[in-house]
């Protein structure tokens, strides 16, 4: 097994090669004066089971083909299967025609990949599940409800108050995963989206009142819609707001945002480094380091990956 890591997450590449007692693979990954990227293997990979790990989150043009740029080399220098383990898919809120003359995104993502040469995706809480059918090769995409779930029963010694709201219907197959790990009630908001990045509360579908609610979703982006909800979450009576979102994108004024906002607090993975970035005070994050070894070592040892979650 090899481990190859671009630069879009060095520190989460690190933990994973921890977690699994494996060295990084000797590569120099770089940039022309132009911003090309530029790769180059330093050590041999013919016949090797070759895990590229970089999630293409911002900026998002230049980490995707910071990704293809790595397959291409590996797969010229002769790796017997390249896997690409993107924890964070980009494009992925783009898997459908939303209006006339509008891209699907995820699937031209998904052939970028498959024809650079990858044999195979590993990927944590996709957006929507159907893009694993974008992909014309095997794509796992794990679960981040188990971690989310350890954490939860950490932090909350008492969860019998705890109710878990889906941020949308869309959403309610992912908050559903990990109430019944934690043997909690659903409750699902009505979201209405003006925009790319405007929604609006329309209804709350359940009893909040009194209870201590946990918003669970996969992106949080700009936070503006995941603020309103807990801003009507609380005006319904809920005790207090807390969110567990697997990809914590905050972009813009975000971090801001939720700091600002009646959220008791925000955890999200480390699926996305952000340089600069201080998500300090109501944010903290969570490793997804291990979750992603394991799967790395199943994958490598041809051992059931679905396993993980039963």
């Amino acid at each position: 097994m090899k481990l190859l890591a671009g630069n879009s997450n060095r520190k989460l590449a690190d933990a994973i090669a921890q977690s699994l007692d494996v060295p990084l693979t000797r590569a120099q990954v770089k940039r022309f004066p132009d911003n090309e990227a530029w790769v180059t293997i330093d050590e041999n990979v013919r016949g090797e089971d070759v895990f590229v790990i970089q999630s293409t989150s911002f900026p998002a043009n230049d980490n995707l083909m910071e990704l293809l740029v790595c397959i291409d080399a590996l797969k010229r220098a002769s790796a017997r299967r390249i896997t690409a383990v993107t924890p964070y898919f980009g494009y992925a809120r783009q898997d459908r025609k939303t209006g006339g003359r509008t891209p699907i995104s995820a699937k031209l993502v998904a052939n970028l990949i498959t024809r650079a040469g990858a044999d195979r995706v590993l990927t944590m809480d996709l957006h929507s599940g159907q893009i694993q059918g974008f992909f014309d090769i095997p794509t796992d995409n794990l679960q981040a409800a188990p971690l989310m779930a350890a954490d939860v029963q950490a932090h909350y010694r008492d969860t019998q108050d705890l109710l878990i709201v889906s941020p949308d219907v869309g959403g309610v197959v992912r908050a559903l995963a990990l109430a019944s790990r934690l043997n909690a009630g659903l409750a699902i908001v009505d979201k209405r989206r003006q925009g790319p990045a405007q929604s609006e509360v329309a209804n709350i579908v359940g009893d909040v009142a009194g209870r201590r609610l946990i918003i669970f979703d996969d992106i949080v982006d700009s936070g503006t819609t995941l603020c309103s909800a807990a801003k009507s979450l609380v005006e319904a009576g809920a005790a207090e707001v807390s969110a567990y979102i697997t990809h914590g994108v905050l972009s813009g004024a975000a971090v801001q945002r939720v700091n600002d906002s009646v959220l008791k607090e925000l955890v999200v993975t480390d699926s996305i480094f952000g340089e600069g970035r201080d998500i300090g005070g109501k944010i903290r994050s969570v490793s997804c380091a291990r979750l992603i070894g394991e799967a790395i070592r199943r994958i490598a040892n041809e051992e059931s990956v679905s396993k993980l979650f039963d």
